[in-house]
């Protein structure tokens, strides 16, 4: 069986964003690896409208043809770990709408979180996690918190591997990734060719 795929969702869209930092740290520690591939994914690349859909991508196509776009682009990964600013407590509004959009992409796969801001984006990991319960996403326990020092830092020019703690806590969440993306791709798998043999 492939090594599982994973998808790094760099979860905001504003100008200047600090995301960018995170997901190219997170993929370079990533790329050592042997047992996760991984990809970028920018919500960028994919303006959706606020969900207006009559009806849950959950029991029908989306009407919205870059809504369409994204679920396809979801459908690739055994996986996700999503870069979350926190604003005002909560996940931006750009990367709730994109969960939102891509209901059945998210069934019995699992995800990790690297927040960053007020309190390391912890506010917004925790209301993250709750989301990606009800999309039927695996969370798994541990997460990558950026305090707003270390990002004044990394914005001043400072390398995120730098910090020896981050790269700790980032490679213990990649363990347990690798170990629930490999568990629930072969679950997923079997799924499939018991319904291909009914």
């Amino acid at each position: 069986m492939a090594k599982p795929k994973i998808a790094i969702v760099i979860g905001s869209t504003r100008p200047g964003r600090f995301g960018d930092k995170p997901a190219a740290w997170i993929k370079a520690l990533g790329d050592k690896r042997s047992d996760l591939s991984f990809e970028v994914v920018d919500l960028r690349d994919y303006p959706m409208p606020l969900f207006d859909e009559e009806v849950s991508p959950a029991w029908a196509p989306s009407k919205n043809e870059v809504a369409r776009k994204w679920q396809d682009k979801i459908a690739e990964y055994d996986g996700f770990i999503f870069t979350a600013a926190e604003y005002n407590h909560a996940p931006t509004g750009v990367l709730k709408n994109a969960l939102d959009y891509a209901a059945a992409g998210w069934v019995n796969k699992p995800a990790a979180f690297v927040g960053y801001g007020g309190v390391g984006g912890a506010r917004a990991v925790e209301q993250l996690r709750l989301i990606a319960i009800e999309l039927q996403l695996a969370p798994v326990k541990t997460a990558v918190h950026i305090m707003w020092s270390v990002m004044m830092e990394a914005r001043d020019g400072k390398d995120l591997a730098e910090f020896g703690y981050l790269n700790d806590g980032a490679n213990g969440m990649l363990d347990q990734l690798a170990w629930l993306a490999n568990a629930l791709k072969a679950a997923r798998a079997a799924d499939e060719k018991e319904a291909k043999a009914a």
